[in-house]
């Protein structure tokens, strides 16, 4: 909390008390060890980090910090091959110049990162698509993004498809889970894209038709036994309840839950999302088998989500119980929010 932070400070934030919790915010950080990144980290109790890393990225400092002892917290690399999936997005030309034959270097990171650690990897898809073309058209539409020209939208679907549907096999032969995050609008403010450029501040919760095309993914790779535990996650709190459902259509055996409704995420991740995902997947899936909050591990400050969470999650109970609508057993509940918040995920990520 803000005064767990600033012990020395009274009051409230505002525009009065604005300039004065500046300074003494400033003067924490430079002159308070426990308000460096590693400090929060070690303040917060965190035991593992999973860090988001390019399918290229060498992950020497992965080695260094492995070999580090004086950092008590494990951080393992994330595979994150959004740049590869892309063909119709710029850039695109420029990063894959870099390989040669793309499935088979990818393969190759993904044995590499599972043997420095790395427990998921994660796709940011603006949608789910799911479409299926001959291995010609393939790679003329790769030879076409490689020339600069921007492929065709079932092209570029069909690129995103193939790719997503080989290193799906590749994180369940390597034991990793997949995490894909979709439905969010990027840049729809043209004039403050031109001015600021990508990530600042300009995005937006989209409205797409991926339900279709996420199931055939993902019966895809059922049919052929290729289907990694995976995290679904849609920025569009309508699509609770499908992913709810969905997820129940490819449980399996192994591990329970292996299919999750990732947490409340992006404009979600408040007090009302949370509770309408944790609701949403009460009714319709097992809460009980939920691997809890997921936060970025680059934002420091947000490690206070997770404690956020744990407050809305037990509130939430808490009158589930005080109506009679779930058992008023203090063992059970405890437990409950035990294994949501720390015991499922740890056994679900193999830590």
């Amino acid at each position: 909390s803000l005064h767990d932070a600033l012990p020395i400070w009274k009051g409230f934030l505002c525009e009065d008390t604005a300039r004065e919790v500046w300074e003494l915010g400033n003067e924490k950080l430079r002159n308070d060890p426990d308000f460096t990144a590693r400090g929060f980290i070690r303040r917060s109790n965190v035991e593992l980090i999973g860090t988001t890393d390019d399918p290229c990225d060498s992950l020497e400092w992965h080695e260094k910090l492995a070999a580090d002892n004086s950092f008590p917290a494990k951080v393992c690399p994330t595979f994150r091959s959004d740049k590869a999936l892309n063909l119709h997005k710029p850039g695109f030309a420029a990063y894959i110049r870099r390989v040669e034959d793309v499935k088979r270097a990818l393969s190759d990171r993904i044995a590499c990162f599972a043997a420095r650690g790395c427990r998921a990897a994660d796709h940011g898809l603006d949608y789910v698509s799911f479409r299926r073309l001959p291995e010609s058209e393939l790679n003329a539409a790769f030879q076409k993004a490689l020339s600069g020209e921007i492929p065709a939208t079932e092209e570029a679907e069909a690129w995103q498809t193939e790719l997503l549907l080989h290193c799906a096999g590749e994180y369940a032969k390597c034991g990793l889970v997949m995490q894909l995050h979709y439905s969010c609008l990027r840049n729809p403010n043209s004039r403050a894209f031109a001015e600021l450029g990508p990530d600042t501040g300009f995005d937006c919760i989209a409205l797409t038709d991926s339900g279709g095309a996420l199931a055939k993914l993902l019966d895809e790779l059922e049919k052929t036994d290729s289907l990694p535990r995976t995290i679904l996650y849609s920025l569009n709190p309508g699509d609770n309840t499908f992913l709810d459902t969905l997820i129940g259509s490819f449980q399996g055996p192994g591990i329970p839950g292996k299919l999750q409704h990732g947490s409340a995420w992006w404009f979600n991740d408040n007090k009302a999302g949370m509770t309408e995902h944790l609701t949403s997947l009460a009714n319709q899936g097992l809460l009980g088998n939920f691997v809890g909050m997921l936060t970025d591990s680059r934002s420091f400050l947000s490690y206070a989500r997770h404690e956020y969470f744990r407050r809305i999650l037990c509130n939430l109970l808490g009158s589930w119980a005080e109506n009679g609508e779930f058992p008023n057993n203090m063992a059970l509940l405890s437990g409950l929010v035990e294994d949501i918040c720390y015991n499922n995920a740890r056994r679900y990520f193999n830590l």
